[in-house]
């Protein structure tokens, strides 16, 4: 059955929902002239594709085709609503270039799934709101370019800045006056931050700057309907700024004038599902194609925020010594192989003298926060004669304690270790060798039996605490604010976010302390923050002089002599033997880039290898490994190769 194509650009050049690297490409269809007014680009369609009807996106409607023969007509017109717009099309092709992967993958990141109720009971379109008046600059007055960036963002200039936030002074509001100034100069505002809790405490901001008309929250926890409902005002231009996390990071903000991201360095600004992409990478992105305003901020610094400043693409927005120390409180470090307090209460808690007397002197002020890097009861045992790591007979994986009463079991399995003894020196008896948050609050509790106890991480996470003396113990992350500020802050076992087998584990911890000694109160009005660590480190001395630059341009050093991210950019290919082999056989890398293995990763017969360039070469390298992707899916190739372009947790 032959179509009567379109009287006007018969041809419509379709995104196909495929995810296979070799189909990485627009494919052109006949228009039939009964749905010429449907096809608009942007729109979602049905097309025969490889003998079965598939998804898609009407990218561009045109003339005339290069392909020889005759075109297949579109199926089915799914939706007129053109919910794929240029800007966003471009996006998703920069992302998949920058990630190795296809711009299927990251169209199913960006469009929500259709709920056609929604599509029309919005149709009636709500009056754009007019633009807001110029704010103040609230709290951006603190910084020496703060007052600068402001009036440029409400002037409908497009400054990039990367912002050290300064302790105690709510974040959030920050943030909601330059969103403000942004829409004031008649364009949009996208600002992503790690979780809820955040997400919250942006909205209750704008609230008081905003009417809630002009804004829309977009996150992974709405239901689909609602968030399509949202998605939708967007992308019609009916509300122009977006708050929300990582899910928001591709919405489509019309005439966009600024993108933010708070808190770069938080893992949960990662995206878990190909290809993979950083929010962080995604709005630098998003701010070189539309020319938009940057800004990324932060307690603390990464080491790719660093790079942006000293690149000169972005200028550094912190305040001057003398405000931080008007601002901050007093952070000393307290040696974790001191000798303990000869109070046996203290000796119970396990704490320094010097955190048990700041923690007895702070109650008499307001409450007091304990930040344990690790969850649980006692999550790692030791033998107690040897001190080598209790492992489970079974499987090897580490035995823990989930409570006082509990036997010990294994943390991989589960199986009980009755009858345990050590591999090493046949000893039966164990030892904590890492204290999670459980047991310490449990310590706590007897070692200051008067005052109320209260614990927050996991899936109990506290909201906000009352300020009245109290012990707050919290994993890292999980700390909640308190009404007025913590009287004192004792970060223990500090050890434990610096020894990771990790890249940034050192900018990850001094992100971690910033982020619980941030809710103290200052110096000025009796804030105390005391770090259990040895003084004489850089990450501590960068928390006791509050200077979170200083790691962030020591970790770009080293990792330019070492040749890590951001400097270079990294890809990390697993699978299993075969096929690692046979993608590095086929993939032509440019000649600056190097192979790095591959080694054995983890069980089932996977390795890894690395693959690394230059940064001038790292777009050439990242488009070869998706050539060679397409060369492997075109050949059928049986076993899959996940590639990470400078995946988060580089160890």
């Amino acid at each position: 059955m032959t179509s009567t194509p379109a009287a006007a650009a018969p041809v419509a050049r379709v995104l196909v929902e495929v995810p296979l690297p070799h189909l990485d490409r627009p494919f052109d269809y006949l228009v039939p002239a009964e749905l010429a007014d449907l096809a608009v680009p942007g729109a979602r369609v049905k097309v025969r594709f490889a003998g079965r009807l598939v998804g898609g996106f009407v990218l561009d409607r045109v003339d005339r085709t290069d392909h020889e023969g005759r075109l297949a007509p579109l199926a089915k017109v799914v939706s007129a609503e053109p919910v794929l717009d240029p800007p966003v099309a471009r996006l998703a092709r920069a992302v998949a270039d920058r990630y190795a992967g296809t711009v299927a993958d990251v169209l199913r990141l960006a469009i929500p799934p259709r709920h056609a109720a929604v599509e029309k009971e919005a149709r009636v379109a709500a009056p754009v709101p007019a633009p807001p008046s110029p704010p103040g600059a609230g709290s951006w007055s603190q910084y020496p370019d703060g007052v600068t960036l402001i009036s440029a963002l409400a002037e409908g200039r497009s400054p990039r800045a990367v912002w050290t936030a300064l302790p105690g002074v709510d974040p959030m509001a920050a943030l909601a006056v330059a969103v403000v100034a942004a829409l004031a100069s008649d364009r949009g505002a996208l600002v992503v931050v790690p979780d809820a809790r955040d997400v919250d405490r942006l909205d209750g901001q704008l609230r008081t700057l905003l009417p809630v008309q002009q804004y829309v929250v977009l996150e992974a926890s709405l239901g689909p309907r609602e968030r399509y409902r949202r998605w939708l005002s967007v992308r019609r231009g009916q509300v122009r700024a977006v708050i929300g996390t990582r899910a928001a990071m591709f919405a489509p903000v019309q005439r966009l004038g600024l993108v933010a991201v708070w808190d770069d360095g938080d893992d949960l600004h990662a995206e878990p599902h190909a290809p993979y992409p950083h929010v962080r990478e995604v709005l630098a992105l998003r701010a070189h194609e539309s020319g938009a305003a940057l800004l990324v901020g932060g307690y603390a610094r990464t080491a790719e925020a660093q790079q942006l400043v000293e690149s000169g693409w972005a200028r550094s927005v912190t305040a001057s010594r003398d405000v931080v120390r008007h601002w901050a409180p007093r952070v000393h470090a307290a040696d974790d192989d001191a000798a303990r307090a000869t109070d046996a209460a203290a000796r119970a808690a396990r704490l320094p003298s010097v955190v048990w007397h700041a923690t007895r002197q702070a109650l008499d002020r307001g409450p007091v926060l304990f930040q344990v890097p690790r969850s649980g009861y006692l999550p790692r045992l030791a033998c107690v004669r040897c001190r080598s790591a209790a492992r489970c007979d079974e499987c090897h994986g580490p035995l823990a304690l989930t409570s006082g009463h509990a036997l010990a079991s294994c943390a991989w399995c589960g199986r009980v270790a009755g009858g345990w003894r050590c591999a090493e020196c046949g000893a039966d008896r164990f030892r904590a060798q890492v204290v999670g948050a459980g047991r310490t609050a449990e310590e706590l509790g007897r070692a200051f039996p008067s005052v109320p106890v209260r614990s927050s991480g996991g899936d109990a996470v506290l909201e906000s605490v009352a300020d009245r003396p109290q012990l707050v113990v919290a994993t890292p992350g999980a700390e909640p604010p308190a009404a007025g500020g913590y009287a004192a802050a004792m970060l223990l076992d500090a050890w434990a976010l610096l020894d990771r087998p990790e890249l940034r584990a050192e900018e990850e911890a001094v992100r971690r302390w910033l982020g619980a000694a941030a809710l103290v109160r200052s110096a000025e009005r009796g804030g105390e923050v005391v770090v259990v660590a040895d003084p004489r480190g850089r990450a501590v001395q960068a928390l006791v002089r509050w200077s979170p630059e200083a790691v962030a341009e020591h970790a770009l050093r080293e990792r330019a002599g070492l040749g890590f991210p951001p400097v270079a950019r990294i890809a990390e290919l697993t699978g299993t033997q075969p096929a690692v082999d046979d993608l590095l056989r086929r993939v032509h890398l440019p000649a600056a880039a190097e192979v790095l293995g591959p080694v054995p990763q983890g069980g089932d017969h996977q390795v890894r290898a690395l693959v690394r360039a230059p940064r001038s070469a790292a777009l050439e390298m990242t488009r070869a490994l998706r050539v060679a992707q397409g060369e492997r899916s075109a050949h059928k190739a049986s076993e899959h190769v996940t590639v990470r372009v400078d995946p988060a947790a580089l160890a």
